[in-house]
């Protein structure tokens, strides 16, 4: 009997391995504003500066998407969203000041659940303790670029109880990317694994390490044909954003003394004084791109070095390897920098996916995904249930060439921190248009101004003027179609349910505005 027990557990335990073999691995790779124009892959004027080569051999080896966009683009409503599924008013993480509840419902729960081991290191930055992760070693906050400190089960304290962590020498990127590796050798190899590779690239400061210091000695980059735009006049652009003046004066600020800024940039000093205006712009940018792309550039080598470990450990086939920013991020476009409002630079997430079982090598997708369709694509593939507060929808076939007929043909998208220079607003997007609704309140948000400004409206022909130059608004050829998306505005606000029904002051507006 004993011999024959034995036997039973040991075809059992195989036959667990061998299932659990059967499901795909998932090495989800996130970095912070790594837009699209610096991919290399969406074209661009940057496209032939970039050093991309393992992004390059991601998407040779998957699938592009054209249209991944996101539904609030700054950090931590992005990264909430990507855990839970689910839009800002949903899961309770609006503006960069808010926190996740670690007892919401995330993706790394439910793979928990499902039978694979989970894991996460690098940039977290949702305040609170990770949960749903066998394993976690994490940012205090933002992080650092040079000898950051991580956090972990041993050690946590939230991000607002004050700056804690145990430091390790070197830099971010790659101490993340080399505790990816160790983790991922030294795993249960009986079971699945979710592992987050998070990175602080390409936040501000856009630091680099040394071997990447020399990369673009003497070069002058090309500028975006609108960079020059220094006022709303001839545009019809309704607020002021974050212009390149204000990255200058930020350096400059922190040429003075550097122990009084909340980073450390690289290769300061610098000064923009006695420059005529034009020329303090064109001097500003090129810091800014050098500096990016340096930055950028490392992302690429341990994205690198990631590949490499899943080739060597025969990891590969049964991976899903996805690599995506968790917003997209202005590089001098309309002269500004920074995310936020919802053009196209900051709304698009660059996204590829390589999994060589099932999405065919070398393809590009063109359907509207949103980062609240993360979650349930990742349930999706691993056989578990999406996060409970999910709204979003698996992009599976879509990947396959095998979109649903219903697929969604407009996206809705919510900016929820008001300030002058960006005020808190609303839209739709489609294939071809775009209509923002700039409401301009700061209603009950965390970390907005508190002064409202006046309301106003964005209408762009993505078609006939891709790079957003000319608020169409107010032509009448195209009154009929701002009509006809005013009420889609409104249909995807129910079906999101985010009616702004508790808030008086926000119906006031509606019903001006909407009405």
């Amino acid at each position: 009997m004993g011999l024959i027990a034995g036997s039973a557990a040991l075809m059992s335990c195989q036959q667990k391995t061998q299932a659990n073999e059967e499901r795909p691995n998932i090495l989800f790779i996130l970095s912070d504003d790594h837009t699209s124009q610096a991919w290399g892959i969406y074209g661009g004027i940057l496209q032939d500066y970039v050093k991309n080569d393992n992004i390059r051999r991601l998407a040779s080896e998957g699938c592009v998407l054209d249209n991944c966009l996101c539904t609030n683009s700054i950090s931590v409503p992005s990264r909430a969203s990507i855990m839970t599924g689910a839009y800002s008013h949903v899961n309770g993480v609006y503006t960069l000041d808010d926190a996740i509840d670690p007892a919401e419902d995330n993706i790394a729960k439910q793979m928990q659940a499902g039978g694979y081991q989970t894991a996460l290191f690098g940039k977290w930055h949702l305040k609170r303790k990770p949960t749903g992760f066998d394993h976690f070693e994490v940012f205090h906050d933002q992080g650092e670029y040079w000898n950051p400190l991580f956090k972990s089960e041993a050690n946590w304290v939230d991000d607002t109880e004050g700056k804690q962590g145990v430091e390790e020498k070197g830099f971010s990127t790659d101490i993340v990317t080399e505790k990816v590796i160790q983790w991922i050798k030294q795993r249960d190899k009986t079971r699945p694994f979710m592992m987050c590779c998070h990175f602080k690239a390409t936040h501000e400061p856009w630091d680099f390490p040394d071997r990447m210091k020399h990369l673009y000695d003497d070069v002058v980059f090309p500028m975006p044909e609108n960079m020059m735009e220094f006022d709303q006049t001839k545009s019809g652009r309704t607020f002021p954003g974050q212009q390149l003046e204000n990255m200058g004066w930020r350096w400059e600020t922190a040429s003075k003394d550097p122990d009084s800024w909340w980073c450390r940039y690289p290769e300061l000093p610098f000064s923009t004084q006695g420059m005529d205006r034009d020329s303090a712009r064109i001097k500003i940018y090129q810091k800014m791109i050098r500096d990016y792309l340096r930055c950028g550039a490392t992302i690429d080598d341990n994205i690198g070095k990631l590949l490499k470990m899943l080739d060597e450990e025969g990891l590969a086939q049964n991976t899903i390897v996805i690599y995506v920013s968790d917003q997209g991020y202005f590089l001098g476009e309309h002269g500004f920098f920074d995310k936020r409002m919802m053009y196209e630079e900051p709304l698009h997430m660059p996204f590829v996916i390589r999994y060589p079982k099932e999405i065919k090598a070398g393809t590009r997708n063109k359907d509207i995904i949103l980062n609240i369709d993360f979650a349930a694509t990742l349930a999706d593939y691993a056989g578990v249930n999406s996060p409970a507060l999910s709204q979003g929808r698996s992009f599976r076939e879509n990947l396959k060439g095998n979109t649903p007929e219903d697929w969604r043909k407009s996206m809705y998208y919510r900016y929820w921190t008001h300030h002058s220079i960006r005020p808190a607003h609303f839209g739709i997007r489609n294939d071809r248009y775009k209509l923002m609704f700039l409401y301009g309140d700061p209603l009950t948000m965390t970390g907005s101004e508190k002064q409202p400004t006046t309301p106003s409206w964005e209408f762009y022909d993505l078609q006939r003027d891709p790079h957003e130059n000319h608020n169409a608004y107010n032509d009448p050829a195209y009154a009929d179609i701002i009509q006809e998306m005013k009420q889609e505005l409104l249909r995807l606000r129910e079906e999101y349910k985010d009616t702004d029904a508790d808030s008086e002051r926000m119906q006031e507006i509606l019903k001006e505005q909407l009405q």
